[in-house]
């Protein structure tokens, strides 16, 4: 979490606007005027790459099926950059059955789209898909401690990788949980900043670097046009209507689990205060069963 100098007021109005939302993760991310703050994101995460990225174009994001009646596949971002390599950049604000599925489906629609007219000898550019992600996989699915996760096509038996042009990341942002002072490096820096961007009154210290000044700047929701601020507005509404629906069918979820195992627990004869206090159920709702 930031430090307590940064973070707002719950009842304050936001500085900065939310990267959770549609319209604040595109404003950041998905125009031109602000293409260098998604060049230093990548770069950022794929640090190490042998070539940085230096210019990107965007692309179309809905991309329309071969034939008619065919899904389509509508990116938050997408891009490509100077060497060719497709980049598909997305924020998934709620946990969703098939999600893995999904992401294997938009990037296979790039892979396809590659394909020209006539021969072609089937040589392919780079597929990236980020995804960033306001939830956590499963547990046990990839270690609690580690909230990136690159994922590519490998041998099983000799770990080895098998291709190398199609690469999935996610990132679970909740388990990030670094303070600012804690941070090292740029991209953990992004990390903090995409997180934590709505919570802040003022810019934090650890966050110097030219391409946070252009951040900060396009975040301010002071500086929006009223067409922005209400587009924004429309936007943040959506993602609070979305979050609710999505707590409140976790809640009726663990509810109606509590009253599974209070029922079975009833049919194997326990007390009624023993299974109240197992379940967190009232007795008055454990006698209805």
């Amino acid at each position: 979490m930031p430090t307590t100098e940064h973070v707002m007021i719950e009842d304050r109005r936001e500085r900065y606007i939310n990267p959770y939302t549609d319209f604040g993760f595109k404003k950041l991310f998905g125009t031109a005027m602000n293409k260098q703050l998604l060049i230093s994101f990548l770069n950022a995460l794929l640090e190490g790459k042998e070539m940085p990225i230096t210019d990107i174009h965007y692309l179309n994001t809905e991309h329309l099926g071969e034939y008619a009646g065919n899904r389509n596949s509508i990116f938050d971002v997408y891009c490509q950059t100077e060497d060719g390599s497709h980049f598909i950049v997305e924020m998934q604000k709620a946990e969703q059955f098939y999600f893995k599925d999904r992401t294997v489906y938009y990037a296979a629609s790039v892979i396809r789209e590659q394909a020209p007219k006539g021969a072609w000898d089937y040589r392919l550019q780079d597929v990236y898909t980020v995804s960033l992600l306001n939830f956590t996989f499963p547990k046990g699915e990839f270690p609690d401690d580690s909230y990136r996760h690159e994922v590519v096509l490998m041998d099983k038996e000799f770990k080895q990788v098998f291709y190398d042009k199609l690469t999935f990341i996610y990132l679970e942002m909740p388990k990030f949980n670094k303070t600012e002072d804690e941070l090292d490096g740029l991209f953990e820096k992004w990390m903090f900043v995409l997180k934590n961007l709505y919570r802040l009154l003022e810019r934090p210290a650890a966050l110097q670097e030219k391409v946070f000044t252009m951040l900060f700047d396009a975040a301010e929701i002071a500086r929006f046009t009223p067409e922005e601020r209400w587009a924004y507005e429309e936007s943040v509404k959506n993602f609070r209507d979305n979050k609710n629906t999505v707590d409140t069918s976790y809640m009726k979820g663990k509810t109606e689990e509590k009253l599974t195992t209070a029922q079975r627990m009833k049919a194997k004869g326990y007390p009624v205060e023993d299974i109240a206090e197992i379940t967190g159920l009232t007795s008055e709702q454990i006698e209805k069963l």
